[in-house]
């Protein structure tokens, strides 16, 4: 089972490089927090829609992983009606609902190598004055990766397994064995990274690996 993001393809947002990708999807988000008029954001959200239908994915695929986001702003929008007014609720659905599919389209058109070597270079300025560490950084962004869709596997074979056995769908039957699956294959690799020392120390530049002289 494929459970990265990563859609092969060939469209125009697939040839783009990651970091244009990340910049465009950076500078969205803060004119969509810029901008408050509904008919603006709706617009906006449609241009994400149409990015996101432009990669070809399987409708399955953007089913099942839209499909709870759905849920969630349905919730939002809710409370946000409840308390703030629905002319403020429909503004916060849209601009969510534009990022969200933004951001889709990004996930969905970027190999996790290509995302993992742009945090790389991102980080790199900072490593030099010993502030991050690009590979440490790399890894944590390889590893949300991974287990973003991984958990929603989880989620999901839960829910079937209780729903074969007939059981009522519950928010507590549900999340309980989500969260210690997940707890549990965290650990697992933790465990695996640790057995394999990475990521490795890194050397100041310039500097040569000392050795021990034999006694």
């Amino acid at each position: 089972m494929n459970t990265t993001l990563y859609v092969p393809g060939d469209t125009p947002l697939h040839r783009l490089p990651a970091g244009v990708k990340f910049a465009v999807l950076f500078a969205a988000g803060i004119g969509l927090f810029l901008l408050s008029h509904p008919a603006v954001l709706g617009a906006a959200a449609a241009v994400a829609a149409g990015l996101v239908l432009s990669v070809r994915a399987p409708l399955a695929a953007l089913r099942a992983r839209l499909l709870p986001v759905g849920v969630m702003l349905a919730v939002l929008f809710a409370a946000t009606s409840l308390f703030q007014g629905p002319q403020t609720a429909v503004a916060m659905l849209l601009r969510l609902a534009a990022l969200i599919l933004l951001a889709l389209a990004v996930t969905l058109t970027t190999r996790p190598a290509d995302l993992l070597e742009f945090f790389e270079r991102l980080t790199a300025p900072l490593a030099r004055i010993g502030v991050a560490n690009p590979e440490r950084i790399s890894l944590g962004v390889s590893l949300v990766l991974r287990f973003v869709p991984e958990v929603f596997r989880r989620f999901q074979e839960i829910r079937e397994a209780q729903a074969a056995r007939g059981l009522k769908a519950s928010p507590v039957a549900l999340l309980v064995p989500l969260i210690v699956r997940t707890l549990k294959a965290a650990d697992d690799v933790a465990d695996a990274i640790d057995a394999r020392c990475y990521p490795p120390p890194r050397r100041p530049e310039g500097g040569a690996r000392t050795e021990e002289n034999p006694t």
